[in-house]
C-alpha cells in the first residue's frame, strides 16, 4: 500500500451545483474527503467546508477520497432524515464512470459479496460466506487502444465500501490510479483514482420534486481526447 498523504485541493473551495435552504449539491474533487476524519489533519472535507456556512449540515452518503463527482448534503434535520432514508432504501439512482485497465466489451452484472479484511483495513474482499450482498451492473462505453484502457459506466445496486473498485478488480480490470486494488503499473497510470460519480437522481426532501445532477471529470475528457473510441 502506498503511504497516505492528505493534500486536498483548495480551489475551488466548493464547486456548488445547486443549493437551497434544505440541500446543497456539490461536485466533489478527487483528493478531498467527503466527511472529516478522526484526526485533526483530516478535518478538511466537503462537509467541513459546507458547515463553515451551514453549521447543521450532515452527510447522507459519501464518496471515497479518490472518487470525484456529485454529492448531496442535507442542511437541516428534516432534509437529512428524508435523504438518509432514500439512500438506505435504495430509492436514489447513481451512475459512475471508471477508466479500467485492459480492453473490455459488452455489459454485465457482477454479484460478489464483500466484507472488510479486518487484518488489512481498509481493504474489502470477496467472501461468499460472511460477505454482505453487493451487486453492480456495468456497460463498456469506450475503448482506448493507445492507453489500453476501457471507459465503463457503472450502476451500483448496493452501496458497499469500495464496491466498484473491488468488483472491477475481480473482473481483471482494476481502475487506473487505485492505490489499494490495482497493481503498481495500473496505479501509476494515473495521478488520481479514475472513478467518477457522474449522475445522481433523488427526490427533494421538502418539495419531493425529482432532482437530477450530472458532471464530468478530467480523466473522462482525456480518455476521449487521447484516442478513445465508442465501444
Amino acid at each position: 500500500m502506498v503511504p497516505f498523504k492528505y493534500d486536498p485541493p483548495l480551489v475551488p473551495f466548493l464547486d456548488v451545483l445547486y443549493a437551497d435552504a434544505a440541500i446543497m449539491v456539490v461536485h466533489k474533487p478527487s483528493g478531498l474527503l467527503s466527511v472529516p476524519g478522526r484526526l485533526a489533519q483530516y478535518h478538511d472535507s466537503v462537509l467541513a467546508r459546507i458547515r463553515s456556512s451551514c453549521p447543521d449540515a450532515q452527510a447522507v452518503h459519501r464518496l471515497d477520497l479518490g472518487t470525484s463527482g456529485v454529492l448531496v448534503v442535507g442542511l437541516n434535520k428534516e432534509a437529512i432524515s428524508n435523504l438518509g432514508k432514500q439512500f438506505m432504501q435504495r430509492e436514489t439512482t447513481k451512475v459512475y464512470l471508471a477508466e479500467a485497465a485492459g480492453l473490455m466489451e459488452g455489459s454485465g452484472h457482477i454479484d460478489l459479496p464483500l466484507r472488510t479484511d479486518w487484518e488489512n483495513r481498509p481493504y474489502q474482499i470477496v467472501d461468499f460466506t460472511q460477505g454482505r450482498p453487493a451487486q453492480t451492473d456495468y456497460e463498456v462505453i469506450g475503448i482506448n487502444l493507445q492507453r489500453h484502457t476501457s471507459l465503463v459506466r457503472l450502476y451500483p445496486k448496493t452501496g458497499r465500501s469500495h464496491q466498484l473498485r473491488v468488483h472491477l478488480k475481480e473482473l481483471g480490470h482494476p481502475i487506473l490510479g487505485d492505490h489499494l486494488y490495482a497493481p503498481p503499473e495500473v496505479f501509476a497510470a494515473s495521478p488520481r483514482l479514475n472513478l467518477h460519480a457522474q449522475y445522481l437522481c433523488f427526490r427533494h426532501p421538502i418539495t419531493h420534486a425529482v432532482m437530477e445532477f450530472a458532471c464530468s471529470a478530467d480523466f473522462i475528457e482525456r480518455f476521449w481526447a487521447e484516442g478513445g473510441m465508442a465501444a
